[in-house]
């Protein structure tokens, strides 16, 4: 069992089993977001695939120890990794994420936010951040603070989305700050002291569907930024209904897959996927 309070000054476990702040966190996220993706998650072609990339990448390039899933959500890349048998912490300022990965049976989750917690340097031996880094304002400053908390050869994973010129109301809507290309990505990497192992994309199929669906719409000013029926919109976006496409999507994420266990670089995607170890 992980004693968590030896590595983070400022947590206490409470007797729902959650590890709190003592102190409250800052959310870079918007309140309905995590109710939202916990109704399509399990059923969502896009979090299952992107699941099986990030657990791809970690069978390929494994951890040294605990990963701590941060700004983890309701848990689903956690609950993956525990499957696989990988231990792992999540921790999430959100209290509505933190009540739905401990429903969803993760061992370890950390209800606070990293500067709040106190954490150790040093004190990570990995970090899974998992569509995390777009949220964050000062996106070098966080990854610095990242690298003080991962020892020396400790790894980072890393998804974010690609390409700025996908930018539609979907990002203003999650309030991202950026969308990055794969150069600025592995700058970005670079300069906060991380040796990038891996660097590829992954949904390749999916800017022209995005370009034409949400960016030209967005441009055009046909489509409007706002939190109504957010539920009602995510699991639009997510399901697949079409049996034709769902074999057509299966083909082209298990090309996906296997390129990644090929460890073979791919320069285009609708995401990229990270592997940094800090020198």
């Amino acid at each position: 069992m992980l004693d968590l309070a030896t590595i983070a000054a400022n947590l206490e476990l409470t007797p729902d089993g959650i590890w709190r702040c003592k102190c409250a966190s800052p959310i870079s996220y918007p309140d309905w977001g995590n109710d939202a993706c916990f109704q399509v998650e399990d059923l969502s072609f896009w979090f299952r695939h992107r699941n099986a990339c990030i657990l791809e990448a970690l069978k390929q390039f494994p951890p040294p120890g605990p990963v701590f899933d941060v700004g983890g959500g309701n848990g689903f890349v956690a609950k993956g990794m525990q499957d696989l048998d990988f231990e792992v912490v999540l921790v999430e300022p959100g209290p509505t994420g933190c009540a739905n990965a401990k429903a969803r049976g993760i061992r370890y989750v950390v209800c606070a936010g990293l500067g709040g917690a106190g954490f150790s340097p040093s004190s990570m031996p990995a970090v899974g951040l998992f569509d995390v880094v777009e949220h964050i304002e000062q996106d070098q400053a966080f990854l610095g603070l990242i690298n003080s908390y991962l020892p020396p050869g400790g790894r980072l994973y890393l998804t974010v989305p690609a390409y700025r010129a996908l930018w539609s109301h979907e990002d203003v809507d999650a309030r991202h700050f950026r969308r990055y290309s794969r150069h600025e990505l592995h700058q970005l990497l670079r300069e906060s002291g991380l040796e990038i192992e891996m660097l590829t994309g992954f949904f390749q199929f999916l800017p022209p569907a995005i370009f034409l669906g949400r960016v030209i719409p967005f441009r055009l000013g046909l489509a409007k930024s706002g939190n109504h029926d957010n539920n009602r919109k995510m699991r639009a976006q997510h399901e697949l209904r079409s049996s034709i496409v769902s074999r057509s999507l299966a083909w082209l994420q298990e090309r996906e897959l296997n390129q990644i266990r090929a460890r073979r670089v791919v320069r285009f995607g609708g995401s990229w996927l990270a592997v940094a170890r800090k020198v």
